[in-house]
Parts: structure tokens; C-alpha cells; sequence
């Protein structure tokens, strides 16, 4: 049987995912250098406010305040012995909200990166990685969650980490990646290389895509690639996640400077470039989320967009992703990939 973020894919050609959650518990109270998922037990009722304004401005699936909730991001916190504790608390609150809003909402228990090298060149061996995920998403399960949501990647060795530890949960599982490198992720991951990764890693993922990165064109851009270079016969499901803009500091703080309109424009673009889930990233307020709803309600799937159009709309693209939209990197991709057959 389904579960509900299946049933959601199976029965609508888009969905709507939320915003920031760093940034706007940020706007609640939270400092710099604070977890927050330490919020999940100490200010509950904060967590509660951020996620019912993503739930009331139209999202069909929430993340979790449970992107750093491995025991290596919480170690830094000495909270390494309450992955269980903090992670349950965070989908336990959203359950309680989507509930009290009557909306269908799918819980999706955000999973980030470790923080941590993998050896040689680093200190984390693969087996501890994959017990660490797997202790974050069996506790999100317990929780209630209906998807695993690994995002913010750098690196395939770690995405591959990340869901052979998630899927011991037995639930669906989505990754992201983030790129914010010249079109790449600072791993030198690209669009193609991502895509080639989605049908190799096992088990397999529901869905793929970027998030965060330099700003929504970048975001375009990538699901274009990615829509471009999908491996033959495949027609997997791309998540687009933006920031709101790019960052600036006001007064000193860091602000975004993307408009709802801005926001609007790019949900448009997104799923017209063939992304099936679309939301935002650093900086996107529920303000934000509520524009990009009533955009992809009034507004039926038309063709792509060229990135003429991209660049007037949402402003610059990366001369890398430029690149990868010519068919150049896809191409060594596919031959290096060849070679590496042959050996």
C-alpha cells in the first residue's frame, strides 16, 4: 500500500513543498551558532508557529527542524545521545499542527549532511555514516514521518551513504543537492553527473532534484540539465528548492532579496522546465510560499523555458550551468562513464 507522499506523487502532477527553516527561526528569536533542533524541545510552540505558516500558505509537503539531527551535527551541541528525542519531538509537532489545519500535508523528515570528511581524507569511515543516518531516519519514522528527505548534498559518496542508512526506515526517500559552485556542487558534483547517481543508487529514490544553491535562476537552470540528461527511458521525479534570491546584509544581517513576484515567477518556471516538486530555500517566507501557490493554481503547464527567458525573469546563470545547458559536461559524463564500463 502507498503511503501518503506516494499517493500525493501518484495523484497530482505538482506539489508545493515549504521554505526556509534556518532563516525564519532565525526571525522567531533563534541566535547564530544555536541548533536548531534544540528548539524542538525548548521552544516548541516557536517550531510550532514556523511550521503552521508554511502549512496555511498552501504546502503539501513541511520539512522537519531536523536538518542538522544526526549524531555528528547534534555532538557539536553535546546533544549526541538525543537524535531519538529531538528528531521525534520535530515530527511530532508537525503532526499535531497539520491536524489542528484540516489540510492533507506530507511530514518530511529533513536529513543534511554529517558535516564530516569521509576517509581517506577525512575521519568518517562509510559504516558510521550509515549507521548515523540510519539512527536519524528510524527515529523520524518512529515520529510519523511519510518521507526522507536527505538534502543540501555535496558529494554522490555521501548521498549514497545517506540512503542506504535512511532506507533501513523502509521509507520513501527523496535527496537533494546544492548547486552553488559555478553550477556544480562544491564537490564538483553537475546536473548530469546527479541524474547518473539517481539511477544508480540503491535502494532507489522517489525523487531528485537541487536545493538551496546562488538563487531560483541557477535552480531553472539545473532542473533543465537534469530534465536534459535524465538517463534514457527514465522520467524521474525533479525537486526544485530555491533561496529566496541572494543574500545581502542589512543592518548587519543577512537578508534575501527575492520578491514574492520573483518567487511566483520561478515556481512557473520550475515546473514548466519539468520539476514535479517545487518550493524555496534560504530565506523563503511563508509570504513567498503563499505567491508561489496562487501562481501554479492560475497558471497551467506550458513549455520550457529558454534561458533567454530564465535570465530576464530571474536574473543571472552561472557560466557553468551555461555550459551544462550546451550538452558539454553531460557529454564527458556519458563518455567518461563509458570508459569506466570498459575497464
Amino acid at each position: 500500500m502507498n503511503n501518503l507522499f506516494e499517493t500525493m506523487l501518484a495523484e497530482n502532477q505538482t506539489l508545493l513543498a515549504d521554505g526556509a527553516t534556518g532563516t525564519n527561526l532565525f526571525a522567531l528569536g533563534l541566535q547564530s551558532g544555536d541548533a536548531p533542533e534544540l528548539w524542538n524541545t525548548e521552544e516548541p510552540q516557536k517550531v510550532a508557529f514556523h511550521y503552521r505558516g508554511f502549512i496555511d500558505a498552501g504546502s503539501d509537503i513541511v520539512l522537519t527542524n531536523t536538518f542538522g539531527g544526526t549524531r555528528y551535527r547534534l555532538k557539536l551541541h553535546k546533544a549526541q545521545e538525543r537524535v531519538a528525542e529531538l528528531n521525534i519531538a520535530a515530527v511530532s509537532i508537525l503532526k499535531e499542527q497539520i491536524i489542528d489545519s484540516g489540510r492533507t500535508v506530507a511530514i518530511a523528515g529533513s536529513i543534511g549532511p554529517t558535516g564530516e570528511i569521509l576517509a581517506p581524507l577525512g575521519e568518517m569511515i562509510p559504516e558510521e555514516a550509515v549507521a548515523a543516518f540510519a539512527e536519524q531516519a528510524l527515529a523520524l519514522k518512529e515520529g510519523g514521518a511519510d518521507v526522507l528527505w536527505i538534502e543540501t548534498m555535496s558529494s554522490q559518496e555521501e548521498v549514497e551513504l545517506a540512503v542506504e542508512g535512511a532506507s533501513q526506515a523502509g521509507l520513501p526517500i527523496v535527496f537533494t543537492m546544492s548547486f552553488d559552485t559555478n553550477g556544480r556542487t562544491m564537490m564538483g558534483v553537475g546536473a548530469a553527473d546527479m541524474m547518473n547517481l539517481h539511477h544508480r543508487v540503491k535502494p532507489h529514490a522517489h525523487a531528485c532534484g537541487t536545493n538551496c544553491g546562488v538563487g531560483a535562476s541557477e535552480v531553472v537552470a539545473a532542473v533543465l540539465n537534469m530534465k536534459a540528461t535524465a538517463v534514457e527511458g527514465t522520467d524521474p521525479v525533479i525537486v526544485a528548492k530555491a533561496n529566496c534570491g541572494i543574500p545581502e546584509f542589512v543592518n548587519g544581517k543577512i537578508v534575501y532579496n527575492g520578491t514574492p513576484e520573483i518567487m511566483a515567477n520561478y515556481a512557473i518556471m520550475a515546473r514548466n522546465a519539468g520539476a514535479r516538486i517545487i518550493g524555496g530555500c534560504c530565506g523563503t517566507s511563508p509570504e513567498h510560499v503563499l505567491a508561489m501557490r496562487q501562481a501554479l493554481d492560475s497558471n497551467p503547464i506550458s513549455v520550457a523555458p529558454t534561458l533567454d527567458e530564465i535570465l530576464d525573469l530571474l536574473g543571472d546563470v552561472s557560466e557553468g550551468a551555461k555550459a551544462q545547458s550546451r550538452g558539454e559536461h553531460a557529454v564527458k559524463v556519458r563518455v567518461a562513464s563509458g570508459k569506466r564500463r570498459r575497464k
